[in-house]
């Protein structure tokens, strides 16, 4: 068990390694802090938090870095989020109003984050029992030819063009149109799976073979929206990182590309109190053991719907991403609808 001081030595010696990236010594600190103690007394506080597994020595006669259970014990003790000023909060609310639709909401959404973090800045998109039809609708482009465009509560727009198997006129269109939002509007996705296959049930046997058409146009709007994804940003912030990292950065890029690793890891990451995840070097997965990864929940309409967040090395400014994180979650939750 660490003194109160050797607590506010970790977090001079947090505060100072993320800033320069070189090791701190007993007497940068008393010169940067005021502890109103001598470097002697600091060294033996720094003696304890070394027992404690809470700082190293990279290098012999070298000054001390935080290890992994040090960095998680600085953020455990983090009281209160420094907040974003109001310059950044209306820059947050001027770039994300912007957006047209879920895909671009998301798009400025990562560029916001890799911006204001200087990380890798990720978005999950929101999972299929989550999501809701708001509309569908049909859009003829010839006599056998058809837009669908699939609508969903979150503002996700997806569109297909289908050739029917026969002409069809603007009456039979209207009336496959509001049949299809009659039985599927304001169903979960998962519903519409079981409800779409019904409906060539109310056409005469001449317009099945086109209501068919349209309905596997349906479930292929609906597959789309199963597989969990993330969009990313900001891949270059990790790689002028490089020299925090001992081994190679690329493994890491890899593991973001390929995205499983990390869909994971944001489906475990429980909330704190300040409603953020922090996951640290060895608390992840190997190929991530020399990162950090900070995450928020947004919401789409009334449901915890999936996460954001940044990742970069263990050696970051885990006030300021995790008090960016929840301010962008928080947001996108209220352009989503959720407020």
């Amino acid at each position: 068990m660490v003194s109160e001081r050797a607590l506010h030595v970790l977090r001079a010696i947090v505060q100072d390694y993320v800033a320069s990236r070189e090791p701190v010594g007993s007497k940068a600190i008393v010169e940067r802090h005021q502890f109103g103690v001598s470097a002697a007394t600091i060294r033996n506080d720094m003696a304890q938090l070394e027992e404690e597994e809470l700082i190293a020595a990279p290098h012999t006669s070298s000054g001390r870095v935080p290890t992994d259970k040090g960095y998680r014990l600085f953020v455990d003790q983090l009281q209160d989020l420094r907040p974003l000023s109001a310059g950044q909060r209306q820059a947050i609310a001027a770039f994300l109003d912007q957006s047209v639709d879920l895909d671009d909401v998301f798009a400025r959404t990562v560029r916001l984050l890799a911006s204001l973090t200087n990380q890798v800045a990720l978005v999950q998109y929101p999972t299929l029992g989550h999501a809701r039809v708001r509309h569908v609708e049909l859009v003829p482009l010839s006599a056998t030819r058809v837009m669908t465009v699939f609508i969903t509560d979150g503002g996700r727009v997806d569109q297909r063009i289908i050739e029917l198997p026969a002409e069809a006129d603007e009456v039979f269109l209207g009336e496959l149109r509001a049949k299809i939002n009659s039985a599927i509007a304001g169903r979960s996705l998962s519903d519409v799976t079981d409800l779409a296959p019904k409906l060539d049930e109310q056409f005469a046997p001449d317009r099945r073979p086109a209501v068919s058409v349209v309905t596997e146009a349906l479930l292929g709007h609906v597959d789309a929206h199963r597989s969990d994804r993330l969009v990313m940003a900001g891949a270059a912030n990790l790689v002028r990182t490089e020299s925090d990292f001992a081994g190679s950065v690329y493994p890491v890029l890899e593991a973001i590309e390929e995205q499983v690793t990390l869909l994971k890891l944001f489906r475990e990451m429980e909330l704190d109190q300040h409603g953020v995840s922090a996951r640290i070097g060895r608390e992840n997965d190997e190929v991530l053991r020399e990162t950090a990864v900070v995450t928020s929940a947004y919401r789409v309409g009334a449901d915890l719907s999936a996460k954001l967040g940044v990742l970069g090395p263990t050696r970051m400014d885990y006030s300021n991403n995790m008090a960016a994180v929840r301010a962008v979650a928080r947001y996108v939750s209220r352009l989503l609808g959720e407020e």
